[in-house]
């Protein structure tokens, strides 16, 4: 099949599973913010952070060299995966031996989970074990059951809430249980409709083992920096501004993810076929990467003009004020796909150590920030320190991957399309006269500059796709 096609039919595919999944969010956020007050949403969201720092330390970062290793035709499947599972068992094992500890501790923010802890560990051992998993079996390409398998996770997430949030009106703890019994209910799913018991193996090739949890470890480094990059922020906000208002700024999250819905629908095609195509990466990257950022630049030019329509249709009005937060979130969101865009450059050349470094300096850079504009600037402080975290990230990754890949890309483009969106942000956050005028002329603006590369989107689109 045409690289393309193929591309396009694997997004197609993958957009079925990502896009049940994602546009879940958003059918929940009514529900979730009547029956939740602004503590407890705030609350959950440092649950859910919490158990995501966790997942890599438990797994060695293995989740993330699956995709790699398990499309590479020279690997055994059958070792890919056992590594996976046995490796993270052992060290949920072990990492339970902590359970005492995490117990005891009561000063904010981290006293705000201390009473839910044993969720989170459980959340942790079925969100690691279903993702195994899931990037197992899109790792053997069976794509129609991957996105099988998200359409079934969203509809047992909504049966779950619904019955844990309004039914037994269980509360923080509804909210967890329902993902880990979604979680648990597509490992089964998975397990029995891709025979992956079939896969478990004893007799593990040591050598191969050793190789892929090599390549992994410097990957918990990179996970943790971007936890701390995207996560840390909420614990900084609930340390500083309170739980309720660490509850707006997680309500403010939501809209962005819309464009995290876009990135993510293609980056797990692009993963693929980034891995399979190889031999023709450079133009192939090229052309990719400007339909790419075409689409997320207008995505983001979009969703800020109407951020404040889209937090009064999706939240209680209780919530209404965490519109003002979601200009930033934006800006900082594209950035975050676009550096997840180079990160695949990493990934192509087993670049794990690269990546890290990256990641590292971005995080820390995003600490010193937080410190810094959250006291001044509250929740939008925060976002602002993330906008500009992400954005440093991207610029080392898109000069430094020019050693490994080069393809052409237009920094002045990207530039101009960056400004265009702080002009956006600034409007809204100043909320000046006659401000819907003026994002109405920027979002014709940033389509006009991007309509060259908005014919490239239609040229692939009118590809003739072949049965699959």
């Amino acid at each position: 099949m045409n690289k393309y096609k193929k591309l396009v039919a694997n997004t197609a595919i993958f957009g079925i599973s990502t896009f049940s999944s994602k546009v879940l969010v958003f059918l929940l956020m009514p529900l979730y913010t009547s029956v939740l007050s602004q503590g407890e949403y705030g609350v959950i969201g440092l649950m859910v952070q919490a158990g995501n720092l966790i997942i890599p330390f438990v797994t060695l970062g293995v989740i993330n060299a699956i995709i790699r290793f398990g499309l590479d035709a020279r690997e055994d499947k059958d070792n890919v995966f056992s590594t996976a599972i046995y490796t993270t068992t052992i060290c949920f094992a072990i990492f339970c031996l902590t359970l005492p500890v995490w117990r005891h501790i009561s000063a904010p923010p981290f006293g705000y989970i201390s009473p839910y802890i044993v969720y989170v560990y459980i959340f942790v051992f079925t969100s690691a074990m279903r993702s195994i998993c899931a990037q197992f079996v899109r790792s053997k390409q069976h794509i129609k059951l991957y996105a099988i398998d998200g359409i079934i996770s969203t509809i047992t997430t909504i049966a779950f809430t619904v019955w844990f949030l309004v039914g037994l009106k269980m509360g923080i703890v509804g909210y967890v249980l329902a993902i880990i019994c979604s979680d648990a209910c597509s490992v089964i799913f998975l397990f029995i409709a891709a025979k992956l018991h079939k896969n478990l193996t004893l007799n593990l090739d040591i050598k191969a083992s050793k190789q892929m949890i090599l390549y992994a470890i410097p990957l918990i480094s990179t996970t943790v920096c971007w936890w701390i990059t995207t996560a840390s922020d909420h614990f900084m906000v609930a340390g500083f501004c309170g739980d309720a208002m660490n509850g707006l700024y997680e309500v403010s999250y939501k809209v962005p993810t819309v464009i995290i819905l876009i990135s993510g629908i293609f980056m797990d095609a692009w993963q693929v076929s980034a891995v399979t195509e190889e031999e023709e990466t450079p133009d192939f990257f090229t052309k990719v990467f400007g339909v790419y950022q075409t689409v997320i630049f207008i995505g983001a030019a979009l969703l800020i003009a109407f951020a404040k329509l889209a937090t009064k249709i999706l939240v209680s009005d209780a919530f209404y004020p965490a519109w003002q937060f979601m200009p930033l979130l934006i800006c900082a969101t594209v950035f975050s796909c676009m550096l997840t865009f180079f990160g695949t450059i990493y990934m192509l050349k087993k670049r794990s150590v690269a990546s890290m470094v990256t990641m590292v300096i971005g995080a820390a850079a995003n600490v010193i920030l937080n410190l810094i504009l959250i006291p001044k600037w509250g929740a939008n402080g925060a976002a602002l320190a993330t906008f500009i975290s992400y954005f440093i990230i991207f610029a080392m990754r898109a000069f430094d991957t020019k050693r490994l890949l080069k393809f052409k890309w237009s920094l002045t483009k990207i530039l101009v399309n960056t400004c265009i969106l702080v002009l956006q942000t600034v409007i809204m956050i100043l909320e000046l006269k006659n401000w819907m005028i003026y994002e109405a002329i920027c979002v014709l603006a940033m389509i006009l500059l991007n309509f060259k590369n908005l014919l490239g989107i239609k040229n692939i689109l009118k590809l003739k796709l072949p049965s699959r």
